[in-house]
């Protein structure tokens, strides 16, 4: 049998798909692009940044402002290199290292970001927890354990599409922000001395420490992954033009809402500075304490209650992305997609287990301590992140026109080894300080060989794309080759639906199909996109999967009109089960095939199932065809 190959244009030249807000006015075309940064920027203001900004805030007053706008341009600079790589090269930073890196270094890449975003679903976790603790009076262990239910409610925002998802983010953000700029005008800070605080300089070594506490809470590793992604949700046209305004457009984006950011950390900051450092207390380093000592100094009862409602706030906004970063990661490194309810009940119990255990065997008040860790963590991942999207941007088979001009690349690599420096002095302090402290022989040299295998990865992280003599890079495609059917006709339905998955089994949904059509049948071919774009943002998805999804449908489409058969290639987004019958229903079919693979039990509990769910949506005959074993 002959096999017609699905293209694969991606590794040639970027993928994207015609504008559907042409001929509508200006400033929608501009709103259009609005939305993907502000899902990026909660990450920027979490509940790991406050710690550092407490802190860098009581001890030093308004000196390390400085920092965080340099932290907040250096964001800048990466997301926006992140939302050029997707909108470009129509591939999310993930599914880039996969086609990059050979299997060994991707699978430690992939474990490297799964840890990274554990980390910041626990910084998320005890934020949760140590803001209701401080409004309601919670207990922090009954706080952990209801931030399991959150992921409930992320499901249902994921259901109502990206513009809901968009606004409900868009208000935690307005929470967080409305109650520090209420917090400032209780303080009221100088604006002459906050303006001192741009000026670089590092008090002492302390100071140096808190810096790249701060540099490394800002900058977040999954971030980049999820910026690449969500930028491809925008339908922007194949010409270089429609390319640079969507660029142009994102940049703004950005810009906007890590601003905003900068401005709660920057409040958070300024708030600890004139509040305890003004007061001669410079070790409030918790964000327990700091809620404890608000309403005395500030002499407002509803300092404290702000402060706690935009901690709840801001842990709430951060969490949001979690599972959609989850996904995205799987996906592009192992092509590996589960649904997406046991993907968020996976990552969050790994966030909440060790936030149990250190309440059990520690108690509440190391609570803190294990918020700093998560940054720490953090900033470990962060370099297997920058490294290969640097390389990405700038690399004219990718990139083609758009690859970052020489100056941008000197800056973007003078941002890196910044970022690079800070975080392994980090950890090497970290690590020294600990080694000097134990007196475990094993712990100790299982710290050792972690800094060997984290040297050993750096260095080939940064070195394997410069050494490779050839370029060879792996299919990131999901989906595999077409196959061609040949298969006698017998008279039949009238409009029969085939449920296509683009696995082996759509030959033998074809030749079903074929043998129960007559001369005036008519098929209607339907694909539901399953992408993590596709998830939250539904028909308005544009991403690599999407685009290629369309095309693979609509060569199904011309084999069959090639047969003499009238096809139509109809997707569908989110819900398999609910997007299959619904397209029946609309396209009036009086037959539905789907193809069956024969898994049962634990890996329906998997990956899900839908051919019954599909039968109790539809009432007209389903043929089920099992794959050939």
């Amino acid at each position: 049998m002959n096999s017609i190959r699905r293209q694969n244009n991606s590794l040639e030249e970027v993928h994207g798909s015609v504008e559907t807000i042409a001929g509508t006015s200006i400033w929608k075309k501009i709103l259009a692009f609005f939305g993907p940064a502000y899902l990026v920027s909660v990450g920027y203001m979490d509940p790991g940044n406050w710690a550092t900004d407490l802190e860098g805030g009581s001890r030093y007053g308004y000196a390390l402002v400085w920092v965080l706008v340099m932290s907040n341009i250096m964001a800048i600079i990466l997301q926006s290199l992140s939302a050029r790589l997707g909108i470009v090269y129509k591939r999310d930073l993930a599914q880039v290292n996969r086609e990059t890196y050979p299997p060994v270094i991707n699978f430690c890449l992939y474990v490297l970001a799964e840890i990274a975003i554990a980390a910041t679903d626990l910084a998320e976790v005890i934020g949760m927890a140590i803001g209701l603790n401080l409004l309601f009076d919670i207990p922090l262990l009954w706080g952990v354990t209801i931030t399991i239910f959150d992921t409930f409610l992320l499901l249902y925002l994921q259901k109502l599409g990206i513009r809901k998802m968009e606004a409900f983010i868009v208000s935690l953000i307005a929470i967080i922000f409305v109650s520090f700029a209420i917090e400032l005008y209780f303080v009221k800070p100088v604006l002459g001395e906050i303006a001192k605080g741009l000026r670089p300089s590092l008090p002492d070594d302390q100071a140096l420490y808190i810096a790249i506490g701060i540099i490394g809470a800002t900058v977040m590793p999954h971030n980049l992954y999820l910026h690449s992604a969500l930028v491809q949700t925008r339908k922007i046209g194949d010409d270089d033009e429609s390319k640079r305004k969507a660029i142009k457009w994102n940049f703004i984006d950005s810009t906007i809402a890590l601003n905003l950011a900068l401005f709660v950390n920057a409040a958070i900051l300024i708030l600890a500075g004139t509040v305890f450092y003004q007061n001669g207390m410079q070790d409030v380093n918790s964000i327990e304490t700091a809620h404890e000592l608000l309403a005395p100094l500030v002499g407002h009862k509803l300092a404290p209650i702000l402060f706690a409602i935009a901690l709840i706030a801001a842990g709430q906004s951060s969490t949001v992305t979690g599972t959609l970063a989850g996904q995205i990661v799987m996906e592009g490194y192992l092509h590996i997609r589960i649904n997406p309810w046991l993907r968020r009940i996976i990552t969050r119990s790994v966030a909440v287990i060790p936030a149990l255990i250190t309440i059990l065997i520690a108690g509440e008040d190391k609570m803190t301590d294990l918020l700093i860790l998560s940054q720490v963590i953090l900033s470990i991942q962060l370099a297997f992140a920058i490294i290969p999207l640097i390389y990405s941007v700038s690399n004219k088979r990718m990139m083609k026109n758009f690859t970052i001009k020489p100056w941008l690349i000197i800056v973007s690599v003078a941002v890196t080894s910044v970022i690079l420096y800070l975080n392994i002095k980090m950890v090497l302090s970290k690590s020294f300080s600990f080694l000097a402290e134990s007196d475990n022989v094993w712990a100790e040299a299982l710290v050792i060989i972690g800094l060997i295998l984290f040297g050993i990865l750096l260095l080939l992280t940064i070195f394997y794309p410069l050494l490779k003599r050839k370029e060879t890079l792996r299919d990131s495609n999901i989906h595999r080759e077409i196959l061609e059917i040949n298969t006698p006709l017998v008279p039949g339905y009238q409009k029969i639906a085939l449920a296509l998955d683009f696995s082996k089994t759509d030959e033998r949904v074809i030749s079903h199909a074929l043998q129960q059509s007559g001369a005036d049948t008519s098929f209607v071919l339907i694909h539901v996109v399953e992408s993590a774009g596709a998830k939250i943002l539904g028909k308005y998805t544009a991403d690599a999967e999407a685009i290629s999804d369309e095309d693979y449908l609509k060569m199904y489409a011309d084999h069959l009109t090639k047969l003499g058969k009238t096809a139509v290639a109809c997707l569908g987004y989110r819900n398999r089960s609910a997007e299959i019958a619904r397209i029946c229903k609309e396209q009036g079919v009086d037959l539905l095939i789907m193809g069956a693979h024969g898994h049962s039990g634990f890996l329906d509990f998997l990956y899900g199932q839908t051919i019954e769910s599909v039968r109790h949506q539809v009432d007209i005959p389903v043929l089920v065809v099992k794959e050939e074993s």
